[in-house]
């Protein structure tokens, strides 16, 4: 049982205990109305919220397990307050198929801090996706910028027989939006020169090269009808592009990243490889416009993005050798919460666009809400902690951050998972593998 909390109910905060049992919410109430526990524990009035969904995480593993593993993984997420993860598909093996899902999620089943679903890449033979849906995964992602999986990022006829497999299993396709041939041809220019600054990387990864794959995936969409989620938004006509595209009725949603909300490409210059990332960091006016987006509702999710690699991946002296990627778990949320103190993000719209949505776009049951009858997936926030970002205390193994020493407000003290206290006062308690799947 918690008690003594300030606990974030719907759209309000309300100062009332929370009684759990085999996991679950079973009441909340007034300390005093609550039935007695064989447990206590005393938050002194903290506020309590949603432990977080992070739609958008790499949690390596496998044969990529040097860069992250199941267990640092999740052990990161719980020390950002994230309790439920889904995770990418472009490992090694790639999860592309009923095989390569089902021995993932066996490699994870006994690792898990915090709960996990999985995505997978479209298989070569779109009559599988079925069968890939009904081994549980929640969905599928599809990478316009190079092919991972079984299918053609250039062939239009394939994929959009592709998303009319997952409309008629009402499945969410996720689109990293950059297009290949622009990719391609801007990069051979450049190698051909031996250019390989940072202004040469933003040429390469450019706004047009966003704005032509959320085009081309939005047109595939209205043909299909299918579920479309594009993953880190970055640029202003992106924003545009998408709000136009909800206005006509299209089952679209997508995502923005604290790196692109927080950062531009001024702090890329002064970062380097630290703060290299795909899509890349933007100008001041298409971070403006993903915060107008963010406030209209015309973005729904924050999501992190978490991209781990290893320091010597990392510190490669080109930027065409560097792999991209932010390690984003544990700073998410101090990150937001930051914002909120500053009055530039509400609680509200944190805890819905990091909570409540991303449950809602992909599926996931009974998580997401404090409320009765749910799992008691729960982040203990202080609000007015304040603190330095070191990401030499991470649990991740990617050991940098481009918010490395950041002065932030706002943190997660405690997480809950299934009702089990996986992180106490940034303590994770590895040993305590009480993650679940989620199919």
């Amino acid at each position: 049982m918690l008690k003594n909390a300030k606990v974030f109910l719907g759209k309000r905060i309300e100062r009332v205990g929370i009684a759990i049992e085999s996991g679950c919410i079973v009441k909340i109430a007034k300390d005093a109305n609550l039935p007695v526990a064989s447990n206590e524990i005393d938050v002194h009035g903290s506020l309590v919220l949603p432990g977080l969904i992070d739609v958008h995480v790499h949690l390596r593993d496998q044969e990529l397990s040097y860069k992250e593993d199941f267990v640092s993984g999740t052990s990161a997420a719980a020390n950002g307050g994230v309790t439920t993860v889904l995770d990418m598909p472009n490992n090694v093996p790639v999860t592309m198929d009923m095989p390569s899902l089902r021995e993932r999620m066996a490699v994870a089943s006994k690792k898990l801090i915090v709960n996990a679903g999985f995505f997978s890449a479209f298989p070569s033979d779109v009559n599988e996706i079925p069968n890939i849906v009904k081994e549980g995964a929640k969905g599928f992602k599809l990478y316009l910028s190079e092919e991972i999986g079984g299918m053609d990022p250039s062939d239009d006829e394939l994929i959009t027989k592709a998303f009319v497999e997952t409309q008629k299993l009402s499945i969410p396709v996720c689109v990293h939006a950059e297009d290949k041939q622009l990719l391609e041809t801007i990069y051979e220019e450049k190698k051909k020169n031996k250019d390989s600054t940072i202004d040469a990387f933003l040429h390469v990864h450019s706004e047009d090269a966003e704005v032509k794959a959320i085009e081309r995936i939005l047109n595939l969409a209205q043909k299909s009808k299918a579920k479309v989620h594009i993953c880190h938004v970055s640029t202003s006509k992106g924003v545009q592009l998408i709000e136009m595209a909800k206005k006509t009725g299209l089952n679209v949603t997508c995502e923005v990243t604290p790196h692109h909300l927080l950062l531009t490409y001024e702090n890329l210059r002064e970062l380097g490889i630290t703060g290299l990332t795909k899509p890349p960091l933007r100008s001041k006016d298409d971070v403006r416009s993903l915060w107008a987006g963010l406030q209209k509702g015309v973005i729904d999710i924050i999501a992190s993005d978490h991209a781990p690699h290893s320091l010597d991946e990392k510190e490669k002296t080109s930027f065409w050798q560097v792999p991209s990627g932010i390690a984003g778990l544990e700073t998410v949320l101090p990150l937001m919460l930051t914002q909120v103190n500053k009055r530039l993000l509400s609680l509200l719209k944190l805890v819905e666009t990091t909570s409540k949505i991303p449950r809602e776009v992909f599926g996931i049951k009974k998580r997401g809400e404090i409320r009765e009858g749910h799992m008691a997936d729960l982040v203990v926030v202080d609000l007015k902690k304040e603190w330095k970002i070191d990401s030499s205390k991470f649990y991740s193994k990617a050991k940098f951050s481009p918010f490395d020493g950041w002065k932030v407000k706002g943190k997660p003290v405690k997480t809950f998972v299934n009702g089990n206290l996986v992180m106490d006062n940034g303590e994770v308690f590895t040993d305590l593998k009480r993650g679940r799947i989620i199919r």
